[in-house]
């Protein structure tokens, strides 16, 4: 009987394996030449399967690149995607008012879905976009620099007491520390502090970064993602650290939410505004705005804080590491400010700054070395569907851009691995650069906090190049400055002076 019963069951496996190969075997076919993106160019497994989408996972972005160097400006990387590389369709698909949605399928990963981020519908995003816009203008940037200007002069003490010490500094974690003190002041208005840890919230960011594998290996499937989410939150976070230390983050951040609320209920509105303070505030909503529950406000949180603290980190990483080994640009650059600003004492202000063309040339070749989000930004084709450099694309099809492919375009940028800020000094070729520089994205979906950005990328480097004139790079090298893609963003970078 036992033998009976292996028999069987051996039989069934046997007949299970054979239809799922056969049924993977059906739909390679039909992917390579009955899809309706049959005719694009692009490697034959990536038009049959996300498998190969999930073997680069977080180095995809560089492997698409490769990819269009191979097939041209249009390339189908995944069953139902493709990937555009000619800067002219940029702004066919990002722009204000466009008609081409976020692909709910790769946003919905980001696990913030009641973010203005991850909101997919236009009017949705609207709305929530129109709540948050006041807190990220210009004019509230500008008055609460202050916020910035403590964080940079934390950061330029840390500096200088491991120059004191003849100690390397972590000038990577350093820039990143100041990003993520000011956005969670700026939302919270009581900061993380990492510029006081010891590693300078190393550990704080490789946890939070330590959880983008997963979400390359959910976009193979929804179901593995749907299985993880049922699992009991005790069971998921024994896994792994990363996950536990995300899930106590996310606990804190509705604590904190929470604590707003009832502060403004009994106490009213505080004298500094803060983000949450005024998404919170009755009295200060758009039309069709409700103030949002507090699961939602904290996936806003999440995305807020972590979305800046890499990105603007990144870009002040690249511009240190190109200066600091550059002595002509360190050189310069330093020339300029002291002539504007002979008094190293004197905190240097954000309108004062701003001017300063050659840091200003700086400011903006790191930004596009630095690529902000690297990977793609998946769109929806709308009704009737699109073509692209030959291409019809039914409506429904995937389509992509990123700012890794349009800042190293070398008919834009010559030479563009090349950190050059002397490319945007030249007059008549800066129009056609801005045009096409991307670090934020462009319209509608751009990203909201570009003013806070610049404002601490010009406080930061402009004190610090100020104030430390002669550093060098300590054990850095090009190769230590890569990039993975974690859907925001996020890096292997190690610098240290």
């Amino acid at each position: 009987m036992e033998f009976f019963l292996g028999d069987v069951v051996s039989q069934r496996s046997v007949i299970y394996v054979t239809l799922a190969l056969l049924h993977f075997g059906g739909l390679c076919i039909y992917r390579l030449f009955l899809h309706p993106l049959a005719r694009v160019p692009g490697p034959s497994l990536a038009a049959c399967t996300k498998l190969y989408q999930t073997y680069y996972s977080r180095k995809y972005f560089e492997q698409i690149g490769i990819l269009h160097d191979v097939y041209g400006p249009v390339v189908r990387i995944c069953p139902n995607e493709i990937h555009l590389a000619d800067p002219a369709n940029y702004d066919r698909i990002y722009h204000v008012g466009s008609t081409y949605t976020k692909d709910p399928v790769y946003y919905d990963l980001t696990n913030v879905p009641l973010s203005t981020f991850g909101a997919v519908d236009h009017e949705v995003h609207r709305i929530r976009r129109s709540a948050l816009n006041p807190m990220f203008s210009r004019k509230m940037v500008t008055y609460l620099e202050p916020v910035i200007q403590e964080k940079v002069q934390t950061f330029c003490t840390r500096v200088q007491e491991a120059l004191d010490r003849n100690v390397p500094f972590d000038l990577h974690h350093g820039f990143r520390a100041v990003s993520t003190d000011v956005a969670s002041h700026y939302a919270f208005d009581k900061s993380f502090n990492l510029l006081d840890h010891e590693d300078l919230g190393a550990t704080f960011h490789g946890h939070v970064t330590g959880v983008g594998p997963s979400i390359w290996m959910f976009q193979l499937s929804t179901i593995l993602r749907e299985i993880a989410m049922a699992l009991p939150e005790s069971l998921v976070t024994s896994c792994s650290s990363s996950l536990k230390a995300v899930y106590h983050l996310r606990d804190s951040f509705a604590r904190e939410i929470d604590a707003i609320r009832e502060r403004l209920q009994h106490q009213g509105r505080p004298e500094r505004p803060t983000i949450f303070t005024t998404l919170l505030d009755p009295e200060v909503k758009p039309a069709g705005f409700v103030p949002p529950s507090t699961p939602a406000l904290t996936d806003e949180a999440f995305s807020i804080i972590f979305a800046g603290s890499d990105t603007s980190g990144n870009a002040m990483t690249v511009a240190a590491f190109h200066t600091l080994r550059t002595p002509e640009i360190y050189a310069r650059l330093t020339s300029e400010l002291m002539a504007r600003f002979p008094d190293v004492n004197v905190p240097l202000a954000y309108t004062d700054l701003e001017p300063l063309p050659y840091l200003s040339a700086v400011i903006k070749e790191a930004l596009r070395l630095s690529f902000g989000v690297p990977g793609r930004l998946p769109r929806v084709v709308p009704e009737p569907g699109a073509t692209f450099n030959g291409y019809f694309v039914p409506a429904g099809t995937i389509v992509g851009m990123s700012s890794w492919t349009m800042h190293r375009d070398s008919q834009v940028f010559p030479d563009p691995m090349r950190f050059d800020p002397e490319r945007w000094l030249e007059l008549g070729a800066v129009r056609h650069l801005d045009r096409n520089m991307v670090p934020f994205s462009k319209g509608t979906r751009q990203c909201g906090g570009m003013q806070l950005a610049y404002a601490e990328l010009y406080v930061t480097l402009g004190t610090f190049f100020r104030r430390f004139p002669n550093l060098k790079v300590y054990k850095t090298e090009p190769r230590d400055m890569e990039y993975v893609d974690a859907i925001v963003s996020s890096s292997r970078h190690v610098l240290g002076a």
